[in-house]
């Protein structure tokens, strides 16, 4: 018996294709965009290594908020946009030199008045590794208009050893 045999419809057997096939079934390239697009999909719903799904109702993005990091010689800055957040609603904590900011963004309007979004809401987690010692006594957090800016002291002994180079043309 031939694979042939067993399939219910070839290319020139004379055999239809089964009408429980959509049209856009039939066109390969329609066929390959919805795969790629589920494909997509898939990827940005989560990396299956416990990061939270993208636009789903519990979580935002793996790089939201939106950070700039800044380091001088005496300290690093860290600025985070959060529109639509309130101070409250943001926890920033540092833990084996590694910044935490997290917290919640919660809907205006229940889910059933909803009839599109494209807004996401949902609880966050952005950790940002700091690379060197800060004096965790001197950091500060400020919130303002959406903006979260968290200033991280360096300590002296990490200031010291800081050497410029000179650059010879």
């Amino acid at each position: 018996m031939s694979v042939r045999d067993l399939i219910p419809w070839g290319r020139n057997n004379g055999h239809q294709v089964p009408s429980l096939l959509r049209d856009d079934d039939r066109d390969p390239f329609l066929s390959l965009h919805r795969e790629v697009n589920r494909l997509f999909d898939d990827v940005f719903r989560g990396f299956g290594s416990g990061l939270p799904a993208f636009g789903s109702a519990s979580a935002f993005s793996a790089g939201w908020p939106s950070v700039e990091i800044s380091d001088t010689d005496k300290e690093i800055k860290v600025t985070a946009e959060m529109p639509g957040l309130e101070e409250k609603d943001i926890e920033v904590l540092l833990n084996d030199g590694i910044l935490t900011l997290k917290g919640e963004k919660r809907s205006e309007s229940e889910d059933k008045d909803r009839q599109f979004s494209e807004r996401y809401y949902g609880r966050f987690e952005r950790r940002i590794p700091l690379g060197v010692e800060v004096e965790q006594d001197k950091v500060g957090a400020i919130f303002r208009n959406g903006v979260l800016t968290v200033t991280l002291p360096k300590t002296d002994k990490v200031q010291s050893q800081v050497k410029r180079i000179a650059i010879k043309s």
